[in-house]
């Protein structure tokens, strides 16, 4: 991200500014419309007022950078696109409306969007916008005097790996997620690295919680030498428990706990037994079996009505046949009579 400010040439005679044509004002200065051909080589092409860049125009720089957008004052200042001569690009991806320096009331209002174009305040990148680094890397969010500061996402190109959280001048710093392939770390940042209590989530569905803590600097060095040491962060894992849902800025009912399947259950998590059923005494159904059990009692209330009804019958027989024997009997003795 190289600045180049070759454009900051002063335009106050004709001799210094090389060519140019287009449109002037009463006083002969250069406003409205116009070309220009700087004497370092560059070339501007766009709107003047008053001697110096001001609106929109187009600035080609001889080593191959262009920028393309509003101007104050000579300065890059609102929305612009700037193509930086190793491949690196800034420009603006964001709906949302940006500042434009009002030359009437010389203060800064908010209007529509300029497609594709980032936002600067006074030739640095300043506002919301997209930067397009050269290794594949980018960074979307937003940008304070040309440094990352405020929210923003970084995309790492080799390894698929996203930051998105704050920033402190150019420096991962705040409450951030960054996301891996199949786990992430959410945490806190300072200076670009975690520190501090965090948690891993991991996809198999559970959470490891735990610390980051970062090592001791050696006491030899004396105070007065300042040399850049690389803090190492080191992690001290804690528990284990079930995947809650992270969402920065925005408060949602967790969902309903679900138990793990074995096979997902991580090698250090801790399984809990069932509890033990409650035992059921003899002859008393649980709950949930009392309609089939009155189905049962009806059926055999039914079974010993029918039950009945056959006693009934085999009662009625056994009276016939005692009434049959007992006239068997009286028509013998009288027959008996008859011959004596």
């Amino acid at each position: 991200m190289s600045d180049l400010g070759s454009e900051e040439f002063e335009e106050e005679a004709e001799n210094d500014l090389g060519e140019y044509e287009g449109e002037r004002n009463a006083a002969g200065e250069r406003h409205g419309h116009g070309r220009a051909r700087l004497p370092n080589g560059d070339t501007y092409e766009g709107e003047y007022a008053n001697g110096l860049r001001n609106g929109r125009g187009t600035y080609r720089f001889k080593n191959g950078a262009r920028y393309i957008g509003e101007f104050f004052e000579n300065k890059k200042h609102g929305q612009g696109i700037f193509m930086y001569p190793d491949g690196s690009k800034y420009e603006d991806l964001s709906p949302s409306p940006y500042t434009k320096w009002n030359t009437v009331s010389r203060t800064t209002v908010r209007c529509g969007r300029t497609s594709g174009a980032g936002e600067w305040v006074a030739d640095q990148r300043h506002g919301n916008g997209i930067y397009y680094y050269v290794n594949g890397d980018t960074y979307t969010g937003e940008w304070l005097s040309h440094y990352r500061h405020g929210q923003g996402t970084y995309l790492y190109a080799e390894t698929g790996s996203k930051y998105v959280g704050g920033w402190v001048n150019g420096q991962q710093e705040g409450a951030a997620e960054l996301i891996h392939l199949k786990h992430r770390y959410q945490g806190k940042f300072v200076n670009g690295n975690p520190i501090g209590r965090g948690k891993y989530v991991f996809d198999i569905g559970c959470e490891q919680h735990g610390e980051y803590t970062h090592l001791d600097q050696d006491k030899g060095e004396e105070e007065e030498e300042e040399e850049s040491v690389s803090i190492i962060p080191k992690w001290k894992a804690k528990n284990i428990t079930k995947l809650t849902l992270w969402t920065p800025g925005v408060e949602k009912p967790p969902p309903p706990e679900e138990p793990l399947a074995a096979e997902e259950m991580p090698a250090t998590a801790v399984t809990e037994e069932p509890p033990a059923e409650e035992p059921v005494e003899v002859g008393e159904p649980p709950a949930e079996a009392t309609e089939p059990i009155e189905e049962l009692s009806s059926l055999k209330e039914g079974e010993e009505e029918e039950e009945g009804g056959k006693d009934d019958q085999v009662d009625q027989v056994n009276t016939s046949l005692e009434e049959k024997e007992e006239e068997s009997k009286e028509s013998e003795e009288a027959e008996t009579n008859k011959e004596e």
